[in-house]
C-alpha cells in the first residue's frame, strides 16, 4: 500500500510539473519569505557545495548559489524528473551558472557520507513516506560543521487558502476527506514533532520558528485557476465533475473565499509555514 501510494504521489508530481512550470515567478514570490529565512539560516561562504532537495522550479537554491560563487556549487534535485527539467530551464532562463541536476530521493540521497555544506528543503519533506529516515539521510550528507534549513506548513487553520479547495469538495461529497496521516501539506504540522524528528536524526542547535506570509490573488477565478494549475488532486477531482457540478463547487469556493476578499475583489489569504535550522 505505501508503494503504490508513493507511485501515486510521484505521478502527480510529475504531471504538475507543467503548472508549476507556467507559475514559477508566483511561486517564487510567494515563498520568498521563507526562502529568504533558510538561506539566512545556511551561513553560505564562497566555495561550498549546497544540495537542494525538493526543488521544484529551484529558485530557493537558485539564492544559494548565488552566494557560493566563486568556486561554490549547488546541487539542485527533486524525486520527479520532469520538475528536474522545469528547475534546468529556469537556471538557463536566470543566468545561474554554478549548479547541477539530478534526480534524487529525499529519503534516499545518492551522494556520498559527508559530502556538502548545507542542505536546503522548502516544503518537500512533509510529503516523504518516512521523515526521520529522510532526516538521517540529509544529515549523512552533511559535513561536520555543515547546516541544514527547512520549510514545512504550519497547522491547515493558518492556511485557508490550501484548505478551502479541499473543504468544498468534501462538504459536497465529491472527495473523501484528506487522511490525517498519510504523506501531505500539513503531515509535519506539529511543531514540537517537528522539532523531535530533526532532533532525532543527530542534528544539533534545533530551533523551529513560524514564518508568516500572504497569499495574493486577482480574485475568486484566478485562484480557482492558480490552484488548479499547482495542485494535481484538486484538478484530478475537477476532471471528474461535471459542468454542474463543478459550478456548486466554485460557488461553494466563493462563499469561503469571501472573508478574504478586498473591496475591489482580489483576494488575500493568511499563511504560515514553519522554518527549522539545525547544524550538524
Amino acid at each position: 500500500m505505501a508503494a503504490e501510494r508513493d507511485l501515486e504521489l510521484m505521478e502527480r508530481w510529475e504531471r504538475a510539473a507543467r503548472g508549476w512550470s507556467a507559475r514559477a515567478d508566483e511561486i517564487r514570490d510567494f515563498g520568498m519569505p521563507v526562502s529568504a529565512w533558510m538561506i539566512d539560516q545556511l551561513r553560505l561562504q564562497p566555495g561550498q557545495r549546497v544540495l537542494e532537495l525538493a526543488a521544484g522550479p529551484g529558485d530557493t537554491g537558485f539564492m544559494a548559489a548565488e552566494l557560493v560563487a566563486p568556486g561554490g556549487t549547488l546541487i539542485s534535485t527533486d524525486a520527479a524528473a520532469p520538475m528536474v527539467e522545469v528547475a534546468r530551464e529556469r537556471a538557463s532562463k536566470l543566468g545561474v551558472e554554478n549548479v547541477e541536476f539530478r534526480q534524487l530521493d529525499l529519503q534516499w540521497i545518492d551522494l556520498d557520507t559527508a559530502s556538502v555544506d548545507a542542505v536546503l528543503c522548502r516544503w518537500g519533506l512533509m510529503f516523504a513516506a518516512d521523515p526521520g529516515a529522510a532526516l538521517q539521510e540529509v544529515r549523512r550528507v552533511l559535513r561536520p560543521g555543515g547546516r541544514a534549513a527547512l520549510a514545512v506548513w504550519a497547522e491547515p487553520e493558518r492556511n485557508p487558502w490550501a484548505t478551502i479547495p479541499t473543504r468544498a469538495l468534501v462538504e459536497l461529497g465529491h472527495v473523501e476527506p484528506p487522511d490525517p496521516d498519510a504523506p501531505g501539506m500539513f503531515a509535519l504540522a506539529d511543531s514540537q514533532r517537528l522539532h523531535e524528528l530533526v532532533e532525532g536524526a543527530g542534528f544539533l542547535d534545533v530551533f523551529v520558528e513560524p514564518l508568516e506570509l500572504e497569499r495574493r490573488d486577482g480574485g475568486v477565478d484566478a485562484y480557482l485557476q492558480e490552484t488548479t494549475d499547482l495542485s494535481q488532486p484538486f484538478a484530478e477531482a475537477r476532471a471528474r465533475l461535471s459542468e454542474e457540478e463543478w459550478g456548486e463547487v466554485a460557488r461553494r469556493i466563493g462563499e469561503l473565499v469571501a472573508p478574504f476578499a478586498a473591496e475591489d475583489g482580489t483576494v488575500r489569504f493568511p499563511a504560515c509555514s514553519f522554518g527549522v535550522a539545525a547544524g550538524s
